[in-house]
């Protein structure tokens, strides 16, 4: 027997790949839901490459009761109306906007990292998605948080323009062929423009000068991993259409060389180490595109503080730092409590 399972913004970046994610794992699914606006409805939709179409149902009328998951892929504002109706009729929520995230009685989840702190989703019957850029990291930083205990971590971001949805990635798209064909170039998702260029600017500017983006990297490292942990984020949008990248300083309480550093992400859940000195020894976004590994290259040891250690990390960021967290988020909520399938 298996679940039956409603994707909350199908038509969507997200949405699309957590369909597609559903079918290729193989998720034990006695019947699939595509919901979105009104606009949408009607319209099909691929389930993934198992040749299904789906029949988009509209959001406004969409009754919750009976499904026992609900993957949102809807942005913050929808999620805000139709995540509790969900919950309150007794269907799981799995919620990737940042709308939840911070919620003490929500639990934050990253299975590789937190499996046992999804137990608290009773309390609201919904679970939170982190943020893209703090998904992979995370998955990155765990193990070597267990090892060797992380004190403090700067890092920086290269994030690709499909974390901005569609209209950044078609923005990238736009200006690149207006630069060639020598048209003007007009900026519209972006503050700046994005072809050929890099913009240190994700999300509202807060009152200390840092970004909601940077901020959400803080505060959801400490939530999924360990409140003691301190960390620093500058957050770059790049003219990469998929997969984000990171640099990562790290400080440990325990010392640490880059050869236990390799042999412990080695064997690490969720990661893929990929760290040959050499040219090409190392991974990029346009490799990791479409996998399901945090990719791990350029550890080495940081002489400049005690126990320090840098790393490279790369990650398909509408997989990993989205979709197939969510439907990782769903078969672990399976396995541990709905138990079917």
């Amino acid at each position: 027997m298996g679940y039956r399972v409603a994707v909350v913004g199908a038509t969507g970046n997200v949405g699309r790949e957590m369909l597609s994610i559903l079918a290729e794992r193989e998720f034990p699914c006695d019947e699939i839901a595509a919901v979105a606006s009104s606009r949408s409805t009607g319209t099909e939709i691929d389930f993934g490459e198992t040749g299904k179409k789906l029949k988009v149902k509209n959001i406004e009328h969409f009754d919750f009761t009976g499904w026992d998951i609900a993957l949102f892929a809807a942005g913050s504002g929808p999620t805000k109306i139709y995540a509790p109706k969900a919950a309150a009729q007794g269907c799981v929520v799995i919620d990737n906007s940042s709308l939840y995230r911070m919620e003490p009685d929500v639990p934050l989840i990253v299975p590789e990292v937190n499996p046992d702190a999804i137990d608290g989703y009773t309390q609201r019957n919904i679970i939170a998605n982190p943020n893209c850029s703090t998904a992979q990291m995370v998955v990155a930083l765990k193990p070597l948080h267990d090892a060797f205990g992380i004190k403090r971590v700067v890092v920086s971001t290269y994030q690709s323009v499909s974390g901005a949805g569609k209209q950044g990635m078609d923005e990238l798209f736009e200006q690149s062929r207006a630069i060639f064909v020598g048209d003007q170039v007009e900026a519209k998702k972006f503050t700046k423009q994005i072809a050929f260029n890099v913009i240190p600017h994700i999300d509202v500017f807060l009152d200390d000068g840092s970004t909601k983006e940077e901020w959400k990297m803080v505060v959801e490292t400490k939530k999924i991993m360990d409140p003691k942990i301190k960390l620093h984020a500058t957050c770059v949008r790049v003219p990469v259409f998929v997969g984000h990248s990171e640099a990562l300083n790290i400080e440990f309480e325990k010392e640490v060389s880059a050869e236990e550093a390799q042999n412990i992400l080695r064997e690490a859940p969720g990661v893929m180490l990929v760290d040959k000195r050499e040219d090409g020894g190392y991974v990029t976004p346009v490799e990791c595109v479409g996998d399901s590994a945090t990719y791990i290259s350029r550890v080495r040891e940081d002489p400049t503080v005690e126990n320090g250690l840098a790393l490279w990390c790369v990650s398909d960021n509408l997989r990993k730092g989205a979709a197939l967290n969510a439907v990782q988020i769903a078969e672990l909520l399976g396995r541990r409590h709905l138990k079917k399938g």
